[in-house]
């Protein structure tokens, strides 16, 4: 459930191998036999044999009657950023916790989720971390039989620590923008599978930023898959790869594009491809300005939508310096999408209508028309250069950023582990400490019973 929209995500649009989460296919081993222990503890009637000084110091020493197999324990899972995590993968966890618990007999499988009692935030929440394992913020917490669940820590873990390490990444990337759109294009950076939750986390971040800072920014995805879980839609330009079918020609694919594709599909080129930005850029310009003004001219504006150039789109690599800059003393802050390159970018377009023939009626339209194109940069961005760029005062519009969503660097700040630990037992119908050293059970206000199975 998310703090935007009060709805969870159906478990059956998770795409998650159910079959294969009951069976352990994706557990880490230990947790595997520890489940195998105490099953084969519990249907022998094992009890406690040993000796618990934690429980003793609490005043308990009545426990040689227990059933260590069918032990009820309190566990909580919580995340390690600093200063805080926008958390998110909740839903999921919840998702395996209800649908997946449960016990094998022989090929059958018995499922126990119901019988769990679970707390959980919502998706979009935030988690303070200040540094002390002591005193962290559980994102949930499950009381249960442990066998029925054990299993479960590895893929619950895993939802969460990735989920809401991009929606933290998202949100601080969108901070560092100041608010301007920052699209999604991380898709080819891992494997298909995970685009969904992917996808789900970006925009878990996105409207976090909004609800923090009072905004309405976008959330832009580029695959289907990344927009499948809260019902958003996929964009995208070209491909350098088709600049390469239309022999090079930026203008004429563009042309191409904007003919034949729907006229609310934005117009954005792609200009780096003979690392000539400011050239390409006005060249596609001209062309798609004398296409707009004949159809306005004609009357037809449903032609003259199609021919509305949105952006440009400079992604020049980092070992190349655009053409535009030669004249300038070599210089490393000029290779790549270097603010340098933008500047003069955002120059020659809000300029090219001076060079246009065009009637004098239109002149005022044209110089409008060209401060409207929108430069979105790509190309090696993350928080950092970003943060350069905003605090330069770089005219960039909109930010495409890739594998700097998945940032997972303590040098960077970015790791967003999560840790789950069973905290109390159940003893004589008392709850009791029970942790390892260094945890305690925690609490968190924002937990929530979850009662109905997804």
């Amino acid at each position: 459930m998310s703090v935007f929209d009060g709805r969870r995500i159906p478990a059956d649009k998770m795409g998650l191998d159910w079959e294969g989460i009951r069976r352990g296919d994706y557990s880490d081993r230990y947790f595997w036999n520890g489940m195998t222990i105490l099953t084969h503890l519990a249907r022998e009637g094992y009890r406690f044999q040993g000796h618990s000084s934690l429980l003793e110091a609490q005043g308990i020493f009545d426990y040689h009657h227990l059933s260590t197999g069918d032990m009820v324990v309190e566990m909580q899972w919580f995340p390690r950023r600093k200063p805080f995590a926008v958390v998110a993968g909740v839903d999921a966890a919840v998702a395996i916790l209800q649908l997946c618990s449960g016990e094998w007999d022989g090929d059958t499988f018995i499922p126990t989720g119901d019988r769990l009692q679970i707390l959980a935030v919502q998706d979009g929440d935030l988690a303070p971390y200040a540094g002390n394992p002591m005193e962290i913020t559980p994102v949930l917490k499950v009381r249960g039989r442990y066998r029925d669940f054990a299993i479960l820590e590895t893929p619950t873990l895993g939802v969460l620590t990735r989920a809401s390490r991009i929606a933290t990444n998202t949100y601080l990337l969108m901070q560092a923008a100041r608010g301007k759109p920052v699209l999604f294009f991380p898709a080819r950076f891992d494997l298909p599978a995970t685009q969904a939750m992917d996808g789900y986390a970006y925009y878990v971040g996105v409207q976090r930023y909004n609800m923090d800072f009072g905004q309405n920014v976008q959330p832009f995805v580029s695959t289907p898959a990344q927009a499948s879980l809260w019902g958003g839609r996929a964009g995208g330009t070209v491909a350098h790869a088709m600049i390469a079918c239309f022999l090079g020609d930026t203008t004429e694919l563009m042309l191409q594009f904007a003919r034949i594709l729907p006229p609310e599909v934005p117009r954005i080129a792609l200009v780096d491809f003979h690392n000539d930005c400011v050239r390409t850029s006005l060249q596609v310009a001209i062309a798609f300005f004398e296409r707009y003004r004949q159809a306005v001219d004609a009357g037809d504006m449903d032609t003259a939508r199609r021919y509305q150039l949105y952006g440009v789109r400079p992604d020049t690599g980092g070992e190349l310096r655009d053409r535009s800059l030669q004249h300038l003393p070599d210089d490393p802050s000029l290779y790549g999408v270097s603010p340098a390159l933008v500047r003069t970018l955002r120059d020659a377009l809000d300029n090219a209508w001076q060079d246009w023939n065009i009637p004098a009626e239109w002149r005022e339209r044209a110089a409008e028309w060209c401060r409207q194109i929108k430069i979105v940069a790509t190309g090696g961005f993350n928080l950092h250069r970003i943060r350069q760029f905003e605090e330069e005062g770089v005219p960039v519009d909109i930010y495409g950023i890739g594998s700097s969503f998945f940032s997972n660097s303590s040098a960077e700040g970015t790791v967003t582990d999560f840790t789950a630990d069973v905290v109390r037992v159940q003893i004589n119908g008392r709850w009791v400490h029970m942790a390892k050293e260094g945890r305690q059970a925690c609490e968190n206000p924002n937990l929530q019973p979850v009662e109905e199975m997804l």
